[in-house]
């Protein structure tokens, strides 16, 4: 008798952004602590759901916008995903990865979903970082967003 494999099923509901400022001591990422039951006093970079109607990059501004008051953003495609597997559920979460760099003079503002943010150079936020996997997605932002100046052909959103 042959046995049917089962497949775990992908869900990409949401989208992640990293922040990046360009400051006299070299690029910063910002992190922030979440204040809500999931993930609470974790240190995350942005996230949040797809919205009907939006796509992806679409809804990384507006995630940005809500979390931070951030409205002057240069976005890009990073190419790379945040990933989680719910063994509760059993499905895997996905969700892409977006850069955003912003100006040195924007002010955070908070929304109720998080307590604190703080600008962090690569390492210190990588050591910072709550979840497996977002050094991995900050180790990968260094190198093609910090260190090179990222292809034309990854921006996305207004010009």
């Amino acid at each position: 008798m042959m046995k049917t494999n089962i497949e775990v099923p992908i869900r990409c509901t949401g989208v992640a952004v990293v922040l990046l400022k360009n400051t006299p001591s070299g690029h910063h990422v910002l992190l922030l602590k979440r204040a809500g039951s999931v993930l609470r006093d974790a240190w995350c970079y942005i996230g949040g759901g797809i919205e009907e109607g939006e796509q992806a990059w679409e809804a990384a501004l507006r995630e940005v916008r809500e979390e931070t008051g951030i409205t002057q953003v240069t976005l890009y495609t990073s190419n790379t995903f945040d990933q989680i597997y719910s063994a509760k559920e059993n499905y895997i979460y996905v969700a892409p990865v977006f850069v955003g760099y912003v100006n040195d003079d924007q002010d955070v503002i908070l929304n109720h979903e998080h307590s604190d943010y703080e600008w962090l150079t690569v390492n210190e936020a990588i050591d910072r970082v709550a979840l497996p996997g977002n050094d991995v997605v900050l180790a990968t932002i260094e190198k093609h967003f910090i260190r090179k100046t990222p292809a034309a052909w990854l921006r996305v959103g207004t010009p």
